[in-house]
C-alpha cells in the first residue's frame, strides 16, 4: 500500500458550524427554512440536483492497494449472460484472469448458471477451461410451480444441475417479487415450495447464495425524502413502493429469516450484507438465529462505507461470517482496487464509485475499516473457501 496526500474531490466536505444565535441576532442555521419552503431570492444559480457537481476541497490521505493482502476469493459476481442480454459479462476471459493474477483474486464465484444448455455453456467456458479459477452457481427455475407439478420439475432440474457440475445455487429476488405460483399468489421465500428446494440444496452438498428484496429506499416512496432519487429516477423499475403490487421489505426479511431457520442443513451466502446493509444489528440478529449463514459485503461498499466503524465491530464480533464479493460487472481493476482500500485502509472520504459523475448509490463518501491481518485473510479467503467446499 502507498500513501499519498494529493487533494481528492468529494461530494460532501463538512461546512464550517454557524455560531449560536444570542438574543437580537439571527444566523441562517438558528432560522432555516423548511425543506418545502420556496427557494430564496438572490443572485444564486438556479441549481438542479441532477446539474449539482461539487468539487471537493478536503485534503486527505490516499492509499493505492493494487492487490489485497493475501490471495482472495470473490465470492459474489457475475460472468454469464442472463444479465447481458445473451453477451457475456467477461468477453476475455483471458484477460480476465491476468487482471485476478495482478490483483491477487484466485477465484471468483460465477452466479449466471442458470439450468440445462445455459449452465453447460457456462461451466465449458469458465469452470472446466480453467478448473479452480471459476465456480459457477445454477438457478431454479421458480416459475415453474405455476405448473400442477411444478416442485417435483423443479427439484429433478437442482439435481440435474448438481450433477453436471454446479457448486451452488443462486437465488435471485424475483422470488418474493415477481414469481407467482398457478394461484396468482406472490410465492415467498418462506414458502413451502421453496423449503424443500433449498432442503434439497443442503442435501445435495450445494451452498444457496440468497438475494431477497433490495435496498430499503427501493421500498419507500419516490419523493424528496428518498435517498437513492438519482438511481431510481435513472432506473424506474427498481422501485417496490407499490404496495397493491409488492410486499414489504419487512415482510420480505421475515420470510427470508423463516427460510433460513427452516433449512438449518442448508449453508447460505447472505448476499449484500445479509440483504439489510443499511441495518447491521438485524444482520447480527439473523447470524444469531441461524448458525448456517454467511454474509457477503457485494455491491453494498456504499452502505457499510458510511458506517466503517459499526461495520468493522460486526466483522470482528463475526469474522468467520463475512465474506468479500464485488458483484461488479464487466470486472474492472478499480472495482477491486476500491474494496481492498476498504477493507485494508483507514482511509477516509473516498469514492465508492471512482470515475462517475453521480454515486450510484447515494451522494457521499465512504471511509475505509482497516481490518487486522488475520481478520482479512478469513474475509479475503478462508471463509469462502470453508463455504464453497474448497478445503474439502
Amino acid at each position: 500500500m502507498t500513501p499519498t496526500t494529493p487533494p481528492e474531490p468529494s461530494p460532501d466536505a463538512p461546512r464550517a458550524a454557524a455560531p449560536e444565535a444570542s438574543p437580537g441576532v439571527t444566523h441562517a442555521a438558528a432560522s432555516a427554512a423548511p425543506l418545502d419552503a420556496p427557494p430564496p431570492s438572490g443572485d444564486g444559480p438556479d441549481l438542479r440536483l441532477a446539474d449539482w457537481a461539487p468539487r471537493r476541497t478536503l485534503t486527505v490521505p490516499v492509499t493505492h492497494v493494487p492487490r489485497a493482502a493475501v490471495p482472495a476469493v470473490d465470492a459474489h459476481n457475475h460472468l454469464g449472460r442472463w444479465l447481458t442480454d445473451g453477451v457475456w459479462c467477461a468477453p476475455d476471459v483471458g484477460a480476465l484472469l491476468a487482471l485476478m493474477d495482478d490483483a491477487n483474486v484466485t477465484t471468483i464465484v460465477n452466479l449466471d448458471g442458470r439450468w440445462g444448455a445455459e449452465l453447460e455453456a457456462n461451466l465449458d467456458r469458465y469452470d472446466r477451461a480453467h478448473p479452480d479459477r471459476f465456480l459457477t452457481f445454477c438457478h431454479v427455475d421458480w416459475t415453474q410451480l405455476a405448473l400442477p407439478d411444478g416442485e417435483r420439475r423443479i427439484h429433478a432440474d437442482l439435481r440435474a444441475s448438481a450433477a453436471r457440475g454446479a457448486r451452488g445455487v443462486k437465488v435471485w429476488k424475483d422470488l418474493g417479487l415477481e414469481v407467482r405460483d398457478a394461484s396468482g399468489a406472490l410465492v415467498l421465500p418462506d414458502d413451502p415450495r421453496v423449503v424443500s428446494t433449498m432442503a434439497l440444496a443442503g442435501e445435495l452438498g450445494l451452498p444457496v447464495l440468497i438475494h431477497v428484496a433490495d435496498p430499503k429506499a427501493f421500498f419507500a416512496p419516490l419523493d424528496r425524502h428518498n435517498e437513492r432519487v438519482d438511481e431510481l429516477l435513472a432506473q424506474p423499475q427498481w422501485s417496490f413502493a407499490d404496495a397493491r403490487t409488492y410486499p414489504t421489505f419487512e415482510l420480505l426479511m421475515d420470510a427470508l429469516e423463516a427460510l433460513l431457520v427452516a433449512t438449518p442443513g442448508t449453508r447460505y451466502i447472505g448476499a449484500h450484507v445479509g440483504c439489510v446493509a443499511e441495518d447491521l444489528d438485524h444482520v447480527e440478529h439473523l447470524l444469531r438465529v441461524a448458525p448456517n449463514l454467511v454474509v457477503d459485503i457485494a455491491g453494498r461498499l456504499a452502505e457499510i462505507g458510511r458506517q466503517p466503524r459499526r461495520f468493522r465491530r460486526l466483522v470482528l464480533d463475526h469474522p468467520d461470517r463475512v465474506l468479500f464479493g464485488t458483484d461488479a460487472f464487466p470486472l474492472a481493476r478499480e472495482d477491486l482496487e476500491v474494496h481492498f482500500r476498504f477493507l485494508e485502509t483507514a482511509d477516509e472520504a473516498f469514492d465508492y464509485a471512482p470515475g462517475a459523475d453521480v454515486p450510484p448509490q447515494g451522494r457521499w463518501t465512504v471511509s475505509g475499516v482497516h481490518l487486522p491481518a488475520d481478520v482479512l485473510a478469513s474475509v479475503y479467503r478462508d471463509n469462502a473457501r470453508r463455504v464453497l467446499g474448497l478445503d474439502a
